[in-house]
Order: structure tokens, then sequence, then C-alpha cells
């Protein structure tokens, strides 16, 4: 029997079930069940909304069942990182999770240097400083003696969380711990120095254990909602991007990935941390992937700015679909201004639109007048960073990037992955789409002993799916632009 898995991945946007079914060589992917995933706004906070989030799994897991998939040989979850939530002395959440971008975490970054150097806390979890990250959100907890404390029992990650849910079962997943800035980057255990000099409370963190863990069958209820008793769930890599990574087609030794979607990934695989000043003064991000490696990375805002921009026309009155968007720019005049997309302007703002043309102003820049500038200086911007993170790897890393892959839903956008390739002057392969899912599932198979490693997996990635290649052209234009404005990114 071909074995099948349901990989549940979850975005800051949507989420989905994917069916994996291994067969003929070839890996299929099939989306049964796709979902809204919302922020919640209560109180002073903004949270993620699980009971919500935990029916649509619940239905994801029914679809599969209904269209005769009820022999899964395993369920695995992936989500985005750093957030949490808390569990009590019962086991009941005490809240929804918030979400990263509230603006809880203002100021714990520079409270937490006052604590713990950065370079120090640098130096023990390897860690990009983002204020987002798990240690500065419950710094802010601490901070702010939040009540929620005294009942905390247990930290449950998002991926971990959704695994209890479905199981009764407590676990922490590796690679999702690596987000954390809380985890030691070299022994792959939690930071004693983090929680003692923060003040964090370590009495709530689990042991971490390494991806490919069976975590348990489902609860009995849960089968029974759902049709699908005794499937096993497995921890297949917590963390989204781990799992994108983990299924890039590579052919050459000198690449470097792109996972593209809300957030971009910009970073190459290594068999250890990088831990020196050069990583630090440039915040690379030392994390762990489902093979055993590091995804040495920059975290760079992304599709985020578009999302948000197509978010704010729409509420103006003016719909306009995502290949709507990127059609317009692609006849719009090119260079017109640049944007770092990195730039706080852009974490979480009430109107998109007007923080760019807040971050042109504040440039001394003419900023965007139509929709199809706006468009086309957010994409133009996510190269020229592309390009920077790229050039900074190649002064910490030994071997020089040769090969871009992108990975993720941002392949779909034809016109980023000419501008990527035409920015970095490199050959880029885009593909597939549905990376994450596909790296879910390989762990999982792994996992059974269906595929022997994640080499075997990343050949059935790449006789399995589409792939396609942009060539630079207009370099010379880029190389000038980009050495105008590269002391102005971040």
């Amino acid at each position: 029997m071909p074995g099948k898995y349901l990989a549940l991945d979850f975005g800051a946007e949507s989420g989905r079930a994917i069916l994996g079914t291994l067969a003929n060589d070839q890996l299929k992917l099939e989306e049964v069940h796709r979902f809204e995933n919302r922020q919640v706004h209560r109180g002073r906070h903004f949270h993620w909304d699980v009971p919500h989030l935990f029916s649509e799994l619940k239905r994801g897991l029914h679809k599969a069942a209904s269209g005769g998939h009820q022999n899964l040989a395993g369920i695995g979850v992936d989500t985005w990182g750093v957030d949490f939530g808390l569990l009590d002395e019962r086991d009941q959440l005490i809240e929804d999770p918030v979400v990263y971008r509230d603006s809880r975490t203002t100021g714990m970054v520079e409270r937490a240097f006052q604590l713990l150097p950065a370079a120090e806390l640098y130096g023990h979890t390897g860690n990009q400083i983002m204020q987002i990250n798990t240690a500065f959100q419950l710094l802010s907890l601490v901070e702010s003696r939040n009540p929620i404390l005294e009942r905390a029992k247990t930290l449950l990650f998002i991926p971990d969380l959704f695994n209890f849910l479905m199981t009764g079962k407590k676990l922490c997943e590796y690679t999702i711990a690596s987000t954390s800035q809380m985890l030691n980057a070299q022994t792959r255990q939690w930071a004693e120095i983090v929680f003692d000099k923060l003040g964090l409370p370590r009495a709530i963190m689990l042991d971490v254990v390494l991806p490919g863990k069976l975590v348990g069958k489902l609860l009995p209820e849960v089968g029974k909602e759902t049709g699908l008793s005794g499937v096993e769930v497995i921890a297949s890599g917590g963390h989204d991007t781990a799992c994108a990574v983990g299924a890039v087609p590579v052919k050459s030794e000198k690449w470097a990935y792109i996972s593209s979607g809300t957030w971009s990934l910009v970073g190459v695989e290594l068999p250890a941390p990088v831990l020196d000043a050069r990583a630090f003064k440039s915040n690379f991000t030392n994390e762990g992937g489902i093979n055993g490696n590091i995804r040495f990375l920059r975290n760079a805002m992304g599709l985020w700015l578009l999302q948000r921009c197509q978010k704010d026309w729409a509420a103006a009155g003016h719909k306009h679909d995502y290949g709507e968007l990127v059609e317009m720019a692609k006849h719009s005049v090119p260079f017109q201004c640049w944007l770092d997309p990195d730039d706080p302007t852009f974490l979480n703002p009430p109107n998109m639109p007007d923080a760019i043309v807040d971050f042109c102003q504040r440039t001394n820049q003419s900023p965007p007048q139509n929709k199809a500038q706006f468009v086309r200086a957010v994409l133009e911007g996510l190269a020229l960073k592309y390009r920077h993170i790229i050039e900074m790897i190649n002064t910490v890393c030994p071997n020089p990037v040769e090969v871009v892959h992108i990975v993720g839903g941002g392949t779909k956008n034809e016109l980023l992955n000419q501008l990527t390739a035409d920015a970095t002057g490199l050959t880029v392969i885009a593909g597939p789409v549905e990376a994450t899912a596909a790296g879910n599932i390989i762990s999982q198979a792994i996992a059974t002993g269906e595929i022997a490693n994640f080499a075997e997996g990343r050949e059935w990635v790449a006789r399995s799916f589409p792939m396609k290649t942009y060539l630079p052209v207009d370099t010379e234009k880029w190389a000038n632009l980009y050495e105008r404005i590269r002391s102005h990114l971040r």
C-alpha cells in the first residue's frame, strides 16, 4: 500500500491540510482543506484564535477520512515560530497565545541587554535579535508582573500545542524551540544562563526532542469526531521553515535558499552553528533543521508588506487579487524609490501604504503615486534585501553562493523571482510551491522508515515537482542602485 501522510501546515494568514502520498517514485500532494487564520483583539493584545484553528484542524482530519484516507501512516503539524501557549496545572490553556507582532515586546530587547549583553546572548543562542522572539515575549510577562505566569505550569510552542490537543501528550520539538532565543545553539538544550539572567521561568519548559519523535495516537474523542481513530501523530519538524528547507531539491553544494511567503527566510545550510562576531554583527540566526543541520539565515519581512497593502486597499473599497497587483507592477517604471522591508515602520502599521509613504519621506524620496508603483517598490525592495543578505552570507561562509533556490508560496510570484535573479546576479530556481508540506511529509516518512534519509527525501521532491529557472538580466542597473543604498539597509 502507498504511504499516506497528512501535513497540517499553519501560516500566519491561512492553514492547510495537505495529503501526501508516496507511490511509484513520486510524492503527490493534495490539498484537502484550507482555512483562514485570524488575529483576535482582546483587551490590550492580539491573540491567535486557537479554538477556531483546532476546529479547522479537526475538519481537515475529517475531510481526509471521508475522502477514503483513514489508513494514514502519520499526521504532522508545522507552524510559524516563536509564539506559545501556557497551560495551567490541569493542562488547560490559560489564554489564547499572543501574536508575535503584538506591541507587548516594545522595549524588551533593550531591557534584556541591560541584563545580558547582546553579544553574550547571541553567543549562547545564535538567534537573530528580533523583538518578536520568545525570550522577549516572556520577559514582557516578567517585567509587567503578569499574573498568568503564576498559573503557568507548561509552555508549549504552537505546533507542540496542537500536538497536545490531538493526543494529550506534551513535548517540545527541537526545530521550533530553536526559534526562541532560549536554546543553546551548540548543545541543543535550554540555555540556562538566559533564563537565569533574564529571570525567565525555567520550570515551565519541557525537555527538547528531535524531529521524528512519535508523539502518540489521536485521543479517542478526536478519533471519533474525525474518523481517524488510532492514527499516530509525529513531531515532524514543528517549524514551517525547517520543513521547507528540508525539501529544497538541491543539486549543487554552493546554494542558498529563500523560503518566500509572509516572511522571507534567506540563508544556507551548515553542519554547525556560526556564532562569531561577524555573524552577530550581521544579525544572522542559527536555527535547527529537520535533517540535523543548522539553518544559518536572516529573516526579512517578506511579502507581508504586499499582503497588508492588498488588505488595506480592500478595506478602502479597492479590491485587487494578488495576480492582478503583480501584473500591474510588471508594467510600472522600475527604481522609482527603494524600500528596506525590515524597517520597523513595516512591522505592523495601522496602514501599510501610509507606512511606505512615511518611509519614503523620511529617506528623502518621492513616494509611489499609484498601486502599481507601490507593488513594484515592495518587490524591488525584497530583491535588494535578498542581495544584501546573500552578500553578508558570503563574507561569513567559506563557499560563495552560486545558485538560489526559492521555495514556498512566493515561488508563484514570477516577477519577484526574476527581480531576485537580476538583483543578486545569480541563477534562481523556483519550486516547489508546497515545500513546507513536502518537508513535513518527508520527515514523517523517515520516522516510519518509508524513506531512508533526507538526501533520499530531496530526491523524491526533485522528481515529483516542476521547477522553473530564472537567469539574471540588467545586473549593472541593480548593482549601481545597490551600491548607492547598501549602507542604509538593516
